[in-house]
């Protein structure tokens, strides 16, 4: 594989982990990563206590693959293998070291698998904060942007790329920046993962699938995704999926531009998928009832979207970074979006994970008694179902020629994205469930499942998209009285005022992105979009129980059979 950088030999040679409590601080952020390691120090573990390492727990991604033929069974096994290929060059994305002497240089095996997690020495569920000495402050635009270059430079400078999705930006011999393709800067690796996909694509027995693949290969090598959205979208009977390629831009917190590789492999749960299949087409009409004024929901969502349910059988890249995806929605690309509207797919085994594993557990600890038996996972999976269908509702393209939404708030895009689905999910399922088309369950079931989600996902950290939209939507309820705590520090669903806060913030959201107002979105993330004191000692309970934060996978052809 391609090597952006090189950890010292010294480093190498010293990489004994000390598991200290120490303090050292991170350097200013003006070197490269190269240049970050010691010169003869031992790694030592900084700034966090030795118990953090243990926060995620094991699942097995599996699941049945008896009613596949051999042929297809072949063909999970070349998907897997180029999802692996994307995961090394997210690595280079994230943090550029290379990956086999970072890790072999930790001798520590928690701290290794700890930094594997991770993709580097920064821990992403606590704000990116720095865990190994010697290394800087992850920085904001990661490996996408050179690390002394500021927003102001990018902005000012006469490039016609500033805003491309698929482009690292460079400096030349004499300091000016400059952009280089992904297919070209990771040539090697995309025509390694087109062949795979190509291979893959010969394997399929669903046509629709296997011209999906051709034309996802086209596009790692040809920088061009959309024909290749399109494709996907027309998919509606294959029993196996695959996410794959440079898709999301969360990676990039400098400016929200630059999306990062990851992959899925998916096997679809076809009783699942036929019960969802009903509500996409709701998604016109929900739009027109959106309590905002008429100009923020002027755009017509498209009809063509499809909810289904799979089994995820692996995670690779961005996907498999720190906290794990249960649900996608997809194409990002706007005018898909339009034309098509989007594909949701809801990861039945992951979430099933996480409510047992972790939210059940939580509530225990936070919830008041009466309100746990409210807490199913009908209600948790309905609510994260609708969180991904409501990135279909609202506005793509802001209402005052400002251009896109995602251009407008620039690094704060995502997370009021995020911001907007959760809470615009949680509309619609008060919607149908007046309407009689979601028949489980009470509305009570459907807001303390929220409430007790909101706890799982803000132990995600404020420094993600999702965490600062979590961290926004805590804050705004408080404010609103949508809950209130015992003397035993146990939280209430107020249900009135949890649906006047519900209305209010989706309101608020939604102007702020049709008026693509970067100054009062900026000022609401810097006002709502952290973890107050007294919600850090209630999340500091939940350490203290041992439950865990999140899931990491034990995943590949061997877990599966497919060796």
């Amino acid at each position: 594989m391609r090597k952006l950088s090189k950890i010292s030999q010294a480093m190498l040679l010293g990489g004994l982990v000390a598991l200290s409590g120490c303090s050292k601080q991170p350097q200013s952020s003006s070197e490269t990563v190269a240049e970050q390691a010691p010169s003869n120090a031992a790694v030592e573990l900084i700034n966090i206590a030795p118990s953090r390492l243990n926060i995620y727990t094991d699942f097995e991604l599996s699941t049945d693959l008896t009613h596949l033929s051999g042929n297809q069974k072949k063909m999970l096994a070349k998907l897997i293998d180029a999802s692996k290929i994307m995961d090394e060059l997210f690595w280079q994305q994230a943090f550029g070291a290379d990956r086999a002497e970072f890790l072999n240089s930790l001798s520590d095996e928690k701290v290794r698998h700890f930094a594997n997690i991770n993709y580097g020495p920064w821990d992403r569920l606590n704000g990116d904060q720095l865990f190994l000495s010697g290394f800087e402050a992850k920085s904001a635009g990661a490996q996408f942007y050179p690390a002394d270059m500021s927003k102001e430079e990018l902005e000012n400078s006469d490039l016609a790329d500033k805003t491309g999705l698929y482009s690292v930006i460079k400096r030349d011999a004499e300091g000016k920046l400059y952009s280089v393709a992904y297919s070209k800067e990771y040539a090697t690796e995309l025509q390694a993962a087109a062949k795979l996909l190509r291979e893959a694509s010969e394997l399929a027995e669903d046509k629709e699938f296997a011209n999906y693949l051709s034309m996802r290969a086209d596009a790692l090598l040809s920088d061009d995704y959309q024909a290749s959205d399109f494709a996907w979208m027309d998919m509606k009977n294959n029993p196996i999926d695959v996410v794959i390629g440079p898709i999301e831009t969360y990676e990039d917190q400098l400016f929200g531009y630059r999306a990062a590789f990851e992959s899925y492999v998916l096997v679809k749960d076809m009783a699942w998928s036929e019960r969802l299949a009903k509500f996409a087409q709701f998604l016109p009409e929900l739009q027109k009832g959106l309590p905002v004024a008429d100009e923020y929901k002027q755009e017509v969502p498209g009809s063509d979207a499809d909810l289904n349910a799979y089994d995820v059988i692996y995670y690779a890249g961005h996907s498999n970074a720190g906290s794990k995806t249960i649900a996608i929605n997809l194409p990002n690309d706007e005018q898909v979006q339009l034309e098509k509207g989007t594909r949701r797919l809801q990861l039945k085994n992951a979430m099933r994970a996480k409510f047992d594993k972790i939210l059940m557990p939580i509530a225990a600890d936070l919830i008041v008694p009466d309100q746990r038996k409210h807490i199913t996972f009908d209600a948790f999976f309905a609510n994260t179902m609708f969180h991904e269908v409501a990135h279909g509702l609202g506005i793509k393209n802001t209402i005052n020629d400002k251009g896109t939404v995602r251009q407008s708030l620039q690094e704060h895009a995502s997370a009021l994205e995020e911001g907007k689905a959760d809470i615009l999910g949680l509309y619609m399922v008060e919607q149908l469930l007046k309407k009689g088309e979601i028949t489980e369950g009470t509305l009570e079931d459907y807001y303390v499942t929220f409430m007790a989600g909101i706890f799982r996902s803000v132990r995600f950290g404020a420094s993600s998209a999702h965490g600062k939209a979590n961290m926004i939507r805590f804050n705004f309820f408080k404010q609103e009285g949508a809950f209130s705590k015992d003397d035993n520090g146990l939280y209430r669903v107020n249900m009135d005022k949890m649906g006047a806060a519900m209305a209010k913030l989706s309101n608020l959201i939604l102007t702020l992105q049709g008026n693509g107002d970067y100054q009062k979105v900026d000022q609401l993330v810097a006002s709502m979009g952290d973890i107050k004191p007294e919600l850090a000692a209630d999340l500091e309970k939940l350490s203290q129980a041992n439950i865990p934060v999140d899931v990491d996978f034990t995943q590949g052809k061997k877990v599966l059979g497919l060796e």
